[in-house]
Formats: structure tokens, C-alpha cells, sequence
């Protein structure tokens, strides 16, 4: 049967488009000039170029093939800015192009299918979340409100270490104490692990922090199903069996915070008033641009859980292993301490101005071991060029700021733990400066980073003012391991134990008689 005129010429600007359409793409691919980076293997790309700790992997290539360069993993391309000017031009410049994440596994099964903050695609859900937790937790104002919380919780860590006195202790248990408290307190309105027996039933304190641990590790992993689809039923190294195991431990205590806060509403009918973060999330605001489900409330909770709880318990317990290094630089700590706080009293909030070396060593810390050292991946929303260079639409983006902090151009000595290079120098933490990016920047930075600079300070500064820091009998400082493990966050590999010599009056410390 012979075709209609019509037919035919339509069949023939069809396939006339669809060569011209594969025509193109062939050739825009020949044109793209992606930055420099090594030749891939079939399959696997350059994963095989990728140690155990990435941030170190990707920073020894950036040796060979420059600040920006581009890597084949499995499938997935991915570039990585590894200089102050990548930094900038990625986070800031071209912002907007790169403030989507990609699809992963961990931000699927862990993080409620991407409905975290972490993990959630660029758009109007983002927006209206962001702004909420900054209305609700990290204005000025309601830090100022939540301030007792803060004092109260840090009180209760040095009244600990003071019972603790003169044995080793692990460091991280005191301090992830007193993060989680405070975060609890103030997005949830309770301690629950403390407070309510119901909820250290349904997960023990001490499990808690290990699943904040395992957490952190399987959001940084490198999962082989990610970068190579086709494998991804295999789970070959058992990361997806661990986040789903995961998963279901922290959604039993999630749905009970989620439980008490509705069984309270039904109680107060009319006259309830959203006294916390969770309140404010499951009210159904029509006036909100965007609302949040179920899903949705769990997994801004555990946003908060975790952010307010890591950066600041991995800044200091490697803040604190420097200082067992170089007891001189601890030494001169405690004289700034002495001279502008005296030894009758705590160092608060207010005080932070006056002690330009506590800040120093701070960010000395977070120069040297950011607590997140590639931020979190990145997706480029549209092709970009970048330093001259094509970036495609769907590469994956990385900023290596742990190679930041050890570039030569940039830093003296860049391998030495040195605060002075920070007294005096204009450089700070808030996302403006891209020497120093430990909360990165633009769009998609920490939005908590204001309340976890606080705790930091406020701590650290305590610590160093109520305690003289030593190793535990019999241990040098050069026998102190400063390997860490990668994860979304960068924690030592061995936690710190150390042992706490109070210093200041008996007092002070409020111990139970």
C-alpha cells in the first residue's frame, strides 16, 4: 500500500529533524572544552584514583591537572574547583547554576527522599524551609532568646568534666552532649533522650550518637550504584542495606517527637500557641508557599539534629588535639583567658570579642580540619562555563575546601597549626571569604552556621578556661594520631581521650555535693 503525499513528507522532516537533532548533540559534545583531568577506564572511569579519603584523593590530582579539572566516576561527571578563584566562581558566581544536589542513594534513603535541606533539588520547597528555620532558630533574635539554653548546657559540661577530673575521658561524649541537648531544646522544646523515658526506650542515648556517626559516614561514602546505575541491585559494598537499617531507627524516634507535639495540640484545641520548630512545621499555614508532609517535617528535624550536633563536636575535639600537640599555643590561651576573663568567673557570649586568640584558634581549626571538607556535593542546573571551561548540565560540582586551606599561595606554612596568622586578619567563616569556607557559601550554605560558630566559641573557650588539657599518663604528643575518617563530616579516626585538670575555683564548677 503506497503512503499519502502528506505522509511521506512528514515521515521525511521527521527523520530529517531527529538526524539533525543526533547530529548536533554529537557535535556539541566534540566542542565541549571540559577543564583538564586524567583519562578514564572503561566502566569504572577514574573511581580507581579515589582512596578512602577523597578530599586527599582529589586534592593530589588537582596537583597534576589544575584548580579546576574533571573526573569520570562510573558514569557521572564530576568537576572540582580546588583554589580560592574555583571557589568563587562556583559559589558565588555562578551560584544560582550550581545550587541543586544530585540524586543519591543517602539522600534517598536517609534523608526522607531528598525532603531534607541537604539534599533537596533548588527550588521553592528549599526556599520556604530555609526561612523558616531561620525565622524560628537562627535570627538574631531567637538567638538571643535561646541564649540561657546554650549557658545551661555548657554548665552542665564542665560540672561533667569537672566529676571527671584527673581520669581520661572521651572527649566527644561530653561535647556531642552538650550540641544535642541544645538543638533539642530548642527545635523540638524538650531533651528528649534525657527527659523522656519513652524516647530513650525507643532509641539509648548512647545508640543515638552512634547513629549520628553512622549517619555522617554513609552520607560521604562513595556508593559504586550511584556512579555506575546498572550495578545499583547489587549494593556491592552494603552501604544500601545500611542506610535503609538506618533509616528505620531514627523514623521510630522522629514519629514519636512528631507524636508528643500532635497529642499536645489535640490537648490545647484552640488556645495552642507553636512553642518550637515542629510546632511551626505542622501547622497548616495556607499563607506558606510551600507545606510541609509528614515526610517532610521528620526530615527537616533531623536536618537540624545533625547539623546542630556535628561541625561543632568535630571542630572541637580536633581544636583540642592541636592544642595537646603544641602546648605552648595552649599556654597562651589560657593567659588572653586570664587576663580578660579572670579565674572568678566563665567566659559568656559576649566575651567572645575580647579574645581574638580563642576566635584565632577556631579558625585555625577550621582552615586545618573543615568539618565538612568538600561541602556537599552539588548539581549544575544548566551548562556553565566556568574559568573558561564547559560544565554540562547534571555535572556533578565539588569544591575541595580542605585544599583550600592547605594552598601555599594562600597560607604560610600551610601544613602548621599556626592561630597567629588569623589575629588581626580581616578573613572570617561567614561564607564571604573564600579562603576560609568551613559553612560554605552562597544559596546553599549552612543555614545554622551562626548558632554553630556560638557553641563553638562558647565551649571551646571554657574548656580551655576551666580545664588544663593533657594526655593521659605515659602518652607523648608525637603519639597522638591526627587520622581522620571521611564522611559528610570529617571526624578523627580515633576519638580523643584526654584528661581534664580543673583550674579555677571548686565553685565555680556547681558539682553535686
Amino acid at each position: 500500500m503506497e503512503l499519502a503525499p502528506w505522509a511521506m513528507y512528514s515521515a521525511m522532516i521527521l527523520l530529517v529533524t531527529l538526524l539533525g537533532a543526533l547530529a548536533s548533540s554529537r557535535c556539541g559534545r566534540r566542542k565541549l572544552n571540559l577543564p583538564p583531568g586524567p583519562s578514564p577506564w572503561p566502566v569504572i572511569g577514574n573511581l580507581n584514583l579515589i582512596g578512602p579519603l577523597p578530599h586527599r584523593s582529589l586534592h593530589a590530582l588537582s596537583q597534576m591537572y589544575g584548580s579546576l579539572m574533571h573526573l569520570r566516576l562510573g558514569s557521572v561527571l564530576v568537576v572540582v574547583g580546588s583554589s580560592v578563584e574555583m571557589a568563587k566562581s562556583i559559589l558565588k558566581t555562578h551560584d544560582i547554576s550550581f545550587a541543586s544536589r544530585p540524586k543519591s542513594a543517602e539522600g534517598k534513603y536517609t534523608m526522607y527522599s531528598y525532603a531534607s535541606m541537604s539534599y533537596c533539588p533548588y527550588g521553592p520547597y528549599l526556599r520556604q524551609a530555609r526561612r523558616i528555620c531561620q525565622n524560628e532558630l537562627f535570627s538574631p533574635r531567637k538567638l538571643d532568646f535561646f541564649q540561657y539554653i546554650r549557658l545551661e548546657e555548657v554548665r552542665a559540661l564542665l560540672r561533667g568534666l569537672f566529676e571527671s577530673a584527673g581520669a581520661p575521658i572521651v572527649l566527644k561524649d561530653y561535647v556531642s552532649n552538650a550540641t544535642l541537648n541544645n538543638i533539642c531544646l530548642m527545635a523540638f522544646g524538650k531533651k528528649y533522650l534525657q527527659e523522656k523515658p519513652e524516647a530513650a526506650a525507643i532509641v539509648p542515648p548512647e545508640e543515638f550518637k552512634e547513629m549520628i556517626d553512622e549517619l555522617l559516614f554513609l552520607n560521604g561514602v562513595t556508593n559504586v550504584g550511584d556512579l555506575i546505575p546498572w550495578l545499583n541491585f547489587l549494593d556491592l559494598q552494603g552501604y544500601v542495606r545500611r542506610m535503609k537499617k538506618l533509616s528505620k531507627k531514627f523514623d521510630r524516634f522522629l514519629e514519636y517527637i512528631l507524636d508528643e507535639h500532635e497529642k499536645q495540640r489535640r490537648l490545647e484545641g484552640d488556645v495552642f500557641v507553636a512553642m518550637d520548630l515542629v510546632d511551626v512545621l505542622l501547622l497548616d499555614d495556607p499563607s506558606l508557599e510551600v507545606t510541609f508532609d509528614r515526610q517532610g517535617v521528620k526530615a527537616l528535624a533531623q536536618d537540624m539534629i545533625i547539623g546542630g550536633t556535628s561541625t561543632s563536636t568535630v571542630t572541637i575535639e580536633w581544636a583540642i588535639s592541636e592544642l595537646l600537640k603544641r602546648p605552648e599555643i595552649q599556654d597562651k590561651a589560657t593567659e588572653e583567658l586570664d587576663r580578660v576573663i579572670g579565674r572568678d568567673c566563665w567566659v559568656e557570649e559576649k566575651d567572645a570579642n575580647r579574645l581574638p586568640y580563642i576566635e584565632a584558634i577556631v579558625k585555625e581549626t577550621m582552615r586545618m580540619h573543615p568539618a565538612v571538607p568538600m561541602l556537599v556535593p552539588r548539581l549544575a542546573r544548566e551548562h556553565t562555563v566556568v574559568g573558561g571551561y564547559d560544565i554540562p548540565a547534571g555535572t556533578r560540582v565539588l569544591v575541595n575546601v580542605w585544599a583550600i586551606g592547605r594552598d601555599p599561595t594562600i597560607w604560610d606554612s600551610p601544613k602548621e597549626f599556626q592561630p597567629e596568622r588569623f589575629v588581626g586578619n580581616p578573613i572570617d567563616v561567614k561564607g564571604q571569604h573564600m579562603e576560609l569556607l568551613p559553612f560554605g557559601a552562597g544559596r546553599r550554605m549552612c543555614p545554622g552556621y551562626s548558632l554553630g560558630l556560638k557553641m563553638i566559641q562558647l565551649i571551646l573557650a571554657n574548656l580551655l578556661h576551666g580545664f588544663k588539657w593533657r594526655l593521659p599518663e605515659g602518652m607523648k604528643a608525637e603519639e597522638l594520631s591526627m587520622e581522620e575518617i571521611f564522611g559528610l563530616s570529617m571526624p578523627r579516626k580515633v576519638p580523643l581521650r584526654a584528661v581534664a585538670e580543673p583550674k579555677l575555683p571548686a565553685h565555680l564548677y556547681g558539682a553535686r555535693s
